[in-house]
C-alpha cells in the first residue's frame, strides 16, 4: 500500500475521533443538537478512512455511504449493524441541522455518541487488521 493511502486513511480515521471528542464537549455543555452532528462526522470521516483504502470518495455524503454499505457491509466486511448505525445517525444529523425549532435530547445526544463510538471501533478493528493503524 502507498504511503500516501495510508496517510489519508490515517487522517481520515483522525478527524474521526476528534469529532467524537467534540460531541463530548459539547454533550458535557447541553449543546446536544450539536452532538448530533459531530456525532454524525465522526461516522461520516470513519466511513471516509475505509473508502480511501479503495481509492474511493464522493463529493456527496450519499455517495460514501453506498459505496461503504456496497462494498463492505453487503459483502460481510462489516455487519449489517454498521450500516444501521450510519442510517441513524444521518437522519438524526439531518433533522438537527434542518428543521427549524428542532430540539435535541439528552437521551438522543448521547445515544448518538454511542453510535459513533461503536461504528469507531468497527473501523478501527478494520483498519488495524489491515495494518493501516
Amino acid at each position: 500500500m502507498e504511503r500516501s493511502v495510508k496517510d489519508l486513511v490515517k487522517y481520515r480515521y483522525e478527524c474521526s475521533l476528534e469529532a467524537l471528542e467534540d460531541a463530548r464537549v459539547l454533550y458535557a455543555a447541553g449543546r446536544y443538537k450539536n452532538v448530533l452532528n459531530r456525532s454524525y462526522y465522526s461516522i461520516f470521516h470513519a466511513l471516509r478512512s475505509v473508502c480511501a483504502l479503495d481509492g474511493f470518495d464522493s463529493s456527496k455524503h450519499s455517495g460514501v455511504i453506498a459505496y461503504f454499505n456496497r462494498n463492505y457491509v453487503k459483502t460481510g466486511i462489516f455487519p449489517r449493524e454498521a450500516s444501521k448505525l450510519i442510517k441513524l445517525a444521518s437522519e438524526k444529523r439531518e433533522s438537527a441541522d434542518y428543521l427549524d425549532f428542532y430540539v435535541a435530547s439528552a437521551k438522543d445526544a448521547k445515544m448518538q455518541m454511542e453510535h459513533a463510538e461503536q461504528f469507531g471501533s468497527l473501523v478501527r478493528a478494520y483498519l488495524e487488521s489491515r495494518e493501516v493503524l
